[in-house]
């Protein structure tokens, strides 16, 4: 009978017969046996010498019947973590899938990680059986063995390894986020090693495709930080798996695949866990657990684990030895085996730690219980303590750091864009994570990119990404390089990684393409160059002079006239649009301009050579600031977040607060009813961190409206980022502009029961100062402004302003905000004449509505604002919390790299200025039209602000 009606083949095949994926069962009956006769012996030969030798007093010991089970995990115990010494001599990986034709990538510029990331080769890469055969420049003779080889040329453009995320929560919080979904955070406990993020890892993450369309190859998925000790985290693939399975999704299989084995008795594989200190288990586990709480649990655990491992060591030295008598079982525990881990050596510890005070208490602990941390993620206030890290037990922690996302929360509030540079200058290792979804992993790169902007060194920056978060990981045998014999993990970026806006031309993960159809630009040469970089080296310093606050405020300059010279471009305001007053020419040094600024205000623009240079008189005493081929632009606008209305997000104190929203709540008769409208301009705090650094970024004017999580909210006011007071000349720009109202689901009330309310508002009748405004909205006088996202709401919303001009007999003015499928309606809401403000320039679909995003190269091959520019949408764009506000002109920069030369430099910069006042009803003239000088390049670049011409205050802030 067969195989398949359930008996044993014969013993034995035929010679020359193919080997079998598995042996016969027969065989494998036969292995078994010998085995037990093998390990019976072994067991009574132990016992035999147990008998003869005794215990030393001529009794007779007995060895337990486990004895040799007891024995192996005695001898695992001293193996140590790491890859078998033949790991680079594989042939296949174990990820690998059959079928998977060898690809070679010619011609590329290949930045390989070796040599600290200084190492760049330019030349070839074999990808064959999931892992990277061979690097450089290759013969064809070499090649001859690989049948159906894909070849791509890749045109000297930049090939790197696969970018490598830290700290992740990808899959564990899924997106688009669903009830249910979350397996981020247990609360059972302060204290779970036991809990793994692999068991609430979901496959069906939208996250996964967008990421790798940012070149994410790997991702360390950890627990959350509501925990001390939130459980063990994994390290995926972003391919999607054969299997479709998560274990499938694991960078090192338990299971046996392609012939690979898991043998721990020869390498033993590193784990990960996650730990946390400060604020958010604190927080979570409520106003009774402090910062002492926490350290006491850590250290309560530590001891258990402590004890445990000293019992096992105890116990092998005697079984060892024969000494069984009154051993019993092997010491172990499940719940506690991973933590035992971490003191011999064998687990890598992320720690989530910003504050001092924390950290200071790790290290302590560190050294108490003789264990290492891998790394300290988030980190805000590493860089000032850099020798407390590097009294850590075992080895400094690496520090995990987004580059700008900072001031959110105390812990946060020193948090410096300067941290990497100051970190690396004393030796310590540098990593850029995202958090995901606290950052887009997608847009990982970008962090690498701000990093070296403020001073990380360039070969450090990619590796910051790549080969060093690989190493922390105890990875970096396999992936974080292009190296022979590594994981077949790559990527080629259409410029260099490091120049803004670099993008994936395609993808490879195990030697496979992740891109089916990837969209690409032809972008400039200059951005197949290092970008060069301003020099920081001053601020760090005022960094760390002033401990992660230092003076923010310009200085303000003592002459009636300053001069810019070496200007290579100009934009000014010519009503609402933006023009290009001035553009030097490349090929001509004589041609570079100059700048004659007047109390605030541009007198003239000139070549060198031209009449504006000889019209500042020795008598002027002006100020000169050479921009070194700089520009002078118009200063931008943010809008969208709650920038001006709060110093720390999470800190209620430091915050205006949240509106009563009549749909779901009763509004007291003081406050007005239902008749009730907030204004912005009464919360409005001047002098915050975020909005004086946003200043020195070149966005010189913020409109926000009040805060709300319900439908109604208020009504907007645009500031100076830079006042004092509100009080101040200038401080206030506009008190109000628009009445702001949201459309959400939310659950209670419903999508349909908020429009129904937008409806009322418009068609019928209320109260109030509410009344006064929308009377205005319906004359056209004040735009509204509705903040929604789904196409289908969207289109409700435009419907909605039909039927309203309908029954009052001429236009109203509504913008939308929010707008991430706005793309899907872009011909109705040009026909409409409805304008956008995207609050997400690179959209993320992290919750439903948000799902139909079109995500730009390379999946699509533009994005969601040139489309809607092409269909005549007057389109701005916004932010979503107040410490983005800095990065708006790389916001800007992005969306026009990503249409292809669609979007001009004057386009871009209209999208951040003179179109959002417009959209927003912010009706600003000359004497209002501050103006930004950037040294080094124009605002659209990795240029840095210098100044501030503002004629309104009638000055010149320098920087």
């Amino acid at each position: 009978m067969s195989v398949e009606e359930g008996k044993l083949p014969m013993y034995g095949m035929p010679t020359g017969a193919p080997a079998p994926a598995h042996p016969p069962l027969r065989r494998r009956l036969l292995r078994f046996v010998l085995a037990a006769v093998l390990s019976a012996t072994v067991v009574q030969y132990l016992g035999l010498v147990a008998h003869l030798s005794g215990n030393g007093r001529g009794e007779t010991v007995n060895v337990p019947l486990r004895a040799q089970e007891y024995l192996d995990k005695c001898q695992l115990l001293s193996v140590k973590p790491g890859p078998p010494a033949d790991f680079h001599t594989r042939t296949h990986s174990d990820r690998f899938v059959p079928g998977t034709q060898p690809t070679l990538i010619l011609n590329a510029t290949i930045w390989t990680g070796r040599d600290n990331g200084h190492e760049v080769v330019r030349g070839d890469v074999l990808l064959h059986g999931g892992i990277i055969r061979r690097v450089g420049h290759l013969q064809q003779s070499a090649l001859e063995e690989y049948a159906d080889l894909t070849r791509i040329d890749a045109k000297g453009r930049w090939l790197s390894s696969g970018i490598v995320d830290l700290h992740s929560h990808l899959g564990v919080g899924a997106s688009p986020e669903l009830d249910g979904a979350d397996d981020t955070n247990s609360l059972k406990a302060p204290v779970q090693p036991w809990l793994r993020a692999l068991d609430g890892l979901n496959t069906h993450d939208d996250s996964y495709a967008t990421s790798i369309a940012g070149g994410v190859t790997t991702s360390l998925i950890l627990p959350g930080s509501a925990n001390a000790i939130g459980g063990q985290g994994v390290i995926i693939k972003l391919r999607p798996p054969t299997d479709r399975s998560p274990t499938g999704m694991l960078l090192e299989n338990p299971y046996e695949t392609n012939r690979t084995v898991y043998d721990p008795a020869v390498s033993f594989r590193y784990r990960q866990m996650k730990h946390a200190c400060g604020e958010n288990p604190h927080g979570v586990y409520g106003p009774g657990f402090t910062r002492m709480d926490t350290t006491w649990a850590f250290r309560e655990a530590y001891e258990k684990a402590r004890l445990i491992k000293h019992s096992q060591d105890e116990f092998c030295s005697k079984a060892v030895h024969g000494e069984w008598a009154g051993l019993g079982e092997f010491p172990e525990d499940l719940q506690w085996e991973a933590l035992v881990d971490v003191l011999r050596g064998r687990v890598k510890v992320q720690n989530h730690c910003y504050e001092t005070v924390d950290l200071d208490d790790m290290v302590r602990l560190t050294n108490e219980f003789k264990f290492s941390i891998a790394a300290f993620h988030h980190a805000h206030e590493t860089y000032l303590v850099p020798d407390t890290l590097k009294a850590a037990y075992g080895h400094p922690p690496a520090i995990a750091l987004f580059a700008t996302n900072a001031r959110y929360k105390r812990e946060a509030y020193r948090g410096s864009e300067f941290a990497p540079k100051i970190l690396a200058d004393n030796g310590l290792q540098v990593v850029m994570k995202s958090d995901h979804n606290v950052l887009d992993s997608r847009f990982l790169l970008y962090e690498a990119q701000q990093a070296h902007y403020y001073g990380l060194p360039a070969n450090l920056a990619l590796a910051a990404v790549t080969s060093t978060p690989a190493r922390v990981m105890g990875q970096d045998h396999r992936i974080g390089y292009v190296s022979e014999g590594y994981d077949a993990d790559v990527v080629l970026w259409d410029s260099n990684p490091l120049a803004l806006g670099a993008t994936p031309e395609q993808v490879w993960i195990d030697g496979i393409p992740q891109i089916a159809k990837p969209y690409a630009h032809t972008k400039p040469a200059a951005f197949q160059t290092l970008p060069k970089t301003p020099d920081f080296e001053e601020e760090a310093k005022e960094a760390l002079k002033y401990e992660g606050l230092p003076p923010l405020e310009p200085k303000r300059s003592s002459a009636d006239v300053v001069v810019f010279t070496n200007v290579s471009s100009v934009h000014l305001r010519e009503g609402q649009d933006i023009r290009e007053a001035y553009v030097a020419d490349a090929a001509d040094a004589l041609s570079a301009g100059v700048v004659v600024v007047r109390n605030g205000r541009v007198a003239c623009v000139s070549a060198a050579t031209g009449t504006c240079a000889s019209s500042v008189r020795a008598e002027d005493n002006a100020e000169f600031v050479d921009l070194e081929g700089g520009a002078i632009s118009p200063g931008l606008v943010t809008v969208g977040s709650p920038l001006g209305l709060e110093e720390m997000t999470s800190e209620e104190s430091t915050i205006d607060g949240y509106v009563l929203d009549p749909l779901t709540h009763v509004v007291p008769e003081i406050a007005g009813g239902n008749g009730m409208l907030i204004r912005a301009a009464d919360g409005l705090q001047f002098g915050t961190r975020d909005a004086l650094v946003a200043y020195r970024s070149g966005v010189t004017t913020g409109i926000v409206a009040p805060q709300s999580t319900g439908f109604l909210a208020g009504l907007s006011t645009a500031f100076s980022t830079v006042a004092h007071h509100k009080l101040e000349s200038g401080a206030i720009v506009q008190e109000i502009g628009a009445l702001h109202v949201s459309i959400h689901p939310v659950g209670i009330p419903s999508v349909s029961t908020q429009i129904a309310a937008l409806r009322h508002l418009l068609l019928g009748e209320t109260t109030g100062e509410l009344k006064h405004w929308v009377h205005k909205v319906k004359q056209g006088d004040v735009p509204l402004v509705v903040e929604v996202e789904s196409a289908d709401a969207i289109a409700s919303i435009v419907s909605l302003k039909m039927e309203v001009e309908a029954h009052v007999h001429h236009a109203i003015q509504v913008t939308i905000l929010g707008a991430t499928e706005a793309h899907l309606l872009a011909r109705e809401l040009g026909q409409a004449n409805v304008g956008v403000i995207i609050q997400r320039t690179r959209p993320f679909p992290n919750v439903w509505e948000k799902r139909r995003i079109l995500p730009g190269p390379p999946l699509s091959e533009t994005n969601a604002i040139a489309i809607l520019l092409a269909h005549n949408v007057t389109v701005g764009v916004g932010v979503e919390e107040a410490w983005m506000a800095r990065n708006t002109r790389l916001d800007i920069a992005w969306a026009a790299l990503e249409s292809g030369g669609e979007i001009r430099k004057a386009d871009a910069l209209a999208l951040a200025s003179v179109n959002v006042e417009k959209l927003l009803g912010v009706k600003t003239d000359g004497l209002q039209a501050d103006l930004v000088a950037t040294r080094g390049g124009d605002l659209l670049g990795f240029s840095k602000v210098v100044g501030v011409m503002s004629p309104r205050r009638g000055v010149v802030d320098l920087f």
